[in-house]
């Protein structure tokens, strides 16, 4: 089992990773960062994506969708920026986000680790 510097450590270590957040999405707020530059606040991209992971849910549920989102993928011409929701007991309410450079990132592989890291994040 990861806590939160461990989980963000791991996701920092996905091929091409610029930032890396865990978000509560019910009060918006990260409970940890890592990375970013000038060009990339994490902060204000995981405030963001709150609003957006809310936006969803909201959408489902007004759908009726019986369903659990996997992850959210935002593709810009530069960067990849995934938005995974966890499902684990241990830490349901939270998203872990990662931005990746697009010349360096591998998007499947990053998809499949994130998974992995999601599953292993305990509080």
């Amino acid at each position: 089992m990861a806590d939160i510097e461990v989980t963000l450590k791991d996701m920092m270590m996905l091929d091409g990773a610029l930032g890396a957040a865990v978000v509560d999405y019910n009060s918006g707020m990260a409970l940890g960062i890592l990375g970013g530059s000038r060009d990339l606040d994490v902060e204000v991209a995981s405030a963001g994506n709150t609003e957006l992971v809310r936006a969803k849910l909201r959408t489902m549920e007004q759908l009726g969708l019986d369903e659990e989102i996997e992850d959210v993928l935002i593709t810009l011409g530069s960067q990849y920026h995934i938005i995974r929701p966890t499902r684990g007991r241990r830490a349901r309410g939270l998203f872990l986000y990662v931005a990746l450079d697009r010349k360096r990132g591998n998007l499947a592989l990053a998809r499949h680790r994130l998974k992995d890291i999601e599953e292993e994040l305990e509080l």
